[in-house]
């Protein structure tokens, strides 16, 4: 000790770091090897692409298996246990389908948002196989949030006409400004509450990889797994599909 200073040994990160988190990546990474010119851009396949195509690849193997099931099975005998989970799902989406935006709506909607529920849980529930979910990358729930968007503005001109516009300007014209911000502020909204819960709990997951010692990684984690995956992944999946289902269904009316 000299001048009042205190002279400690300098602790490597490494030793921190206490055996494997020097390989933990929850980043985005591109691949050199996979450069495309997209109209003067480069463009490389990432860790999101690899993601999506491994999740839409099970989606569909997934779908082909119950449409074979389905189509093969035997009114005279009791239904298999893939049979059943398929009718689960079936019936599960369906119910919460008709439940939100009633029986008579469900009809148009209820294939479009099955099909978006069964997406981003696969996506959100994908790290649980080592994958870096999709939806952890804002340029995959953004997409997702302006077709939502595509689809309020189509049926709220389609069913209100120019009462769509009208709205806007109430209950006085002065509000106009907030309301055309809350209008296009929706698919923002929704993209960042899915984006944010899912990179958050990625991120998460990342560092105590990094802070455990490989033996604790085998055990320890699990409880945080079921919450920040499981849990988590299928909350935030309902909650987008709810509020696709809310603001679709406000866009059409009571009348309809």
């Amino acid at each position: 000790m000299g001048n009042g200073v205190l002279d400690l040994p300098q602790i490597p990160v490494r030793v921190v770091l206490a055996g494997g988190g020097d390989q933990v990546d929850f980043f985005i990474r591109g691949y050199s090897n996979t450069k495309f010119s997209f109209f003067g851009w480069d463009v490389y396949l990432t860790t999101t692409h690899i993601s999506m195509i491994i999740v839409i690849a099970a989606i569909l193997i997934f779908a082909v298996c119950a449409n074979h099931a389905i189509k093969n099975a035997n009114p005279n005998k009791v239904p298999g246990p893939f049979l059943n989970v398929v009718e689960l799902i079936v019936e599960s989406l369906d119910g919460m389908v008709k439940g939100t935006m009633g029986p008579k709506k469900a009809l148009a909607f209820r294939n479009y948002v099955s099909a978006l529920f069964l997406f981003i849980l696969a996506c959100n529930l994908s790290g649980l196989l080592g994958l870096r979910p999709p939806t952890a990358d804002f340029g995959v729930t953004f997409p997702l949030a302006v077709i939502t968007w595509v689809m309020i503005q189509y049926n709220g001109f389609k069913y209100q006409g120019m009462g769509k516009i009208k709205a806007l300007f109430e209950p006085i014209f002065l509000f106009f400004p907030m309301n055309l911000i809350s209008e296009f502020s929706t698919p923002v909204s929704m993209s960042l509450r899915l984006f944010g819960n899912i990179l958050s709990g990625t991120v998460m997951m990342g560092l105590l990889y990094g802070l455990l010692p490989r033996v604790l990684t085998l055990i320890w984690p699990a409880a945080l797994h079921a919450y920040l995956d499981v849990f988590s992944g299928c909350i935030q999946a309902y909650v987008f599909c709810m509020l696709t289902m809310s603001f679709v269904s406000d866009a059409i009316g009571e009348d309809a």
